[in-house]
């Protein structure tokens, strides 16, 4: 382990919820839930507001709204998210070649390697000033760690919350980690940590106290070695600036469970479709091909089937899965449906196509429906391009999903509230401006249109001021219908 406190470890504070509070100004101060709002939505991101009445990340969305049904719940933005994490992932690689991003709001930094850092003080001034810059360009607050490892930088950073710093100065690890539960080590889940409780082991110093071979004993060579490295605050893992994708997928999450065994077989055509679609964006192809089953009483299947090369032909993958979707039975019904592509290689083994010799028949036995809403994986590593979120289905019908962005002719910039009915509220406000006031329209308004989010922070460059908003006085609560 380094002699100096080098590696940081940047987190930004309840992401997704920080950055739709510095969108909207009568959200500032206020509980804010992010996430997918159907009946089968999960929390993406709760604000600080809403984490104080039980809500978190993973929880489904009616245990949310029940614990907290005063809050406001949007769905994701992620375009306006990546672009955030652009601007923040640039600052780090300001400091260092070595940024190891672990998802759009996470990152280790290795300060040693961009000479920007060599001892305690030199590491936190740079700490000081990375939260200073990010806070000036993004508009958002973010809690860094530092350390002379990444389990600890990554320690010192949630410690750091919301909006600090934490040190911890080479020597003092093994006291700092001591008192802890053995949950706060890397690799030790509620299974893990159940079973070392049931051994007598509930927190670190007892880990390091039951010696290695116990370790081994109880949870097997590998987990229980590097278990009990971490207890004595071993970690020589570098930060690694590049990662290797390990496997591209895709899933939905259906409101209404699927029953019907031809629309299933349509879902997985579907899906196989768009995971190729990935897997060539990424210039990659696949030899193993597996597919995501999650019944109507939670359980969950997961079949797999490995190809004598790899692949990135749609048939191939589509008949695969479409074999793997044989040995499960659908019949009581289906409320997820995934499918994925692991084995990753960066060529194509041409005799693959004679696999898709049923190419026609497969896809021309069912035709594939819009996309159902639900979670998306396999984008990039930690990048939930829909976590929970709802998928627009069809031009039929604008949909106006809580806290999308639009733009009214006459009244300027907003972002909808909530709409049924065949009416959509929309408070007017931009990130600049006071609380704006809330009007409703006819949800086919030909004045009202989709509108592509604001920065959080007025760019250098940009002439005048953020758009202005029609009739926003300081704080206005009531409510105006506008005639279609």
């Amino acid at each position: 382990m380094r002699s100096a406190p080098t590696i940081l470890h940047l987190d930004m504070d309840a992401f997704y919820a920080s950055a739709e509070q510095a969108a909207k100004p009568s959200l500032r101060g206020k509980a804010v839930v992010v996430g997918g709002l159907g009946p089968r939505g999960v929390v993406a991101t709760a604000s600080y507001e809403a984490r104080r009445f039980g809500v978190h990340s993973a929880m489904p969305m009616g245990q949310a709204r029940r614990l907290a049904p005063n809050a406001a719940y949007l769905v994701p933005r992620f375009g306006l998210y990546r672009e955030i994490s652009e601007q923040v992932m640039g600052l780090l690689r300001e400091l260092s070649p070595l940024v190891e991003p672990l998802s759009l709001d996470e990152a280790f930094v290795d300060l040693e390697a961009g000479g920007v850092a060599d001892d305690e003080a030199s590491a936190r001034a740079v700490g000081e000033r990375l939260r200073a810059d990010i806070k000036a360009v993004t508009g958002l607050t973010a809690s860094v760690g530092l350390a002379a490892s990444k389990m600890l930088a990554k320690i010192a950073s949630e410690e750091a919350k919301p909006d600090g710093l934490r040190l911890i100065a080479p020597g003092t690890e093994r006291a700092l980690l001591g008192p802890m539960p053995v949950r706060t080590l890397p690799g030790v889940g509620p299974a893990t940590g159940d079973h070392l409780r049931r051994a007598g082991i509930t927190t670190v110093e007892e880990i390091a106290e039951a010696g290695e071979d116990e370790l081994v004993r109880l949870l097997g060579k590998a987990h229980g070695g590097s278990l009990y490295a971490m207890a004595l605050a071993r970690d020589e893992r570098p930060v690694v600036a590049e990662r290797d994708t390990k496997s591209v997928s895709v899933e939905d999450t259906y409101d209404v469970d699927i029953h019907d065994r031809v629309r299933v077989r349509g879902e997985v055509a579907r899906l196989a479709d768009r995971c190729v679609q990935r897997l060539r964006a990424a210039g990659h192809s696949g030899r193993t091909i597996v597919l995501k089953v999650r019944r109507f009483d939670f359980s969950t299947l997961t079949r797999s089937e490995t190809l004598r090369g790899p692949t990135d032909d749609p048939g191939v993958v589509r008949e695969a899965a479409a074999r793997l979707l044989e040995s499960v039975d659908t019949t009581g019904g289906v409320r997820l449906l995934g499918v994925g592509v692991t084995g990753l290689a960066d060529y194509t083994q041409e005799d693959l196509f004679a696999q898709a010799a049923a190419d026609a028949e497969v896809s021309g036995e069912v035709q594939a429906e819009p996309d159902a809403g639900g979670e998306v994986e396999g984008a990039s590593p930690g990048e939930p391009e829909a976590v929970g979120a709802e998928v627009p289905v069809g031009p039929v019908e604008r949909r106006w999903a809580a806290g999308l962005d639009v733009r009214h002719a006459e009244y300027g910039h907003g972002w909808v509230q909530g709409s049924g009915l065949g009416r959509v509220t929309v408070r007017f406000e931009t990130p600049g401006s006071e609380p704006g006031r809330v009007r409703t329209f006819r949800t086919d308004d030909p004045l009202l249109e989709p509108a592509e989010p604001l920065p959080l922070v007025e760019r250098p460059g940009r002439a005048g001021a953020l758009p202005a908003v029609g009739e926003a006085p300081s704080r206005v609560e009531g409510e105006e219908v506008v005639p279609g």
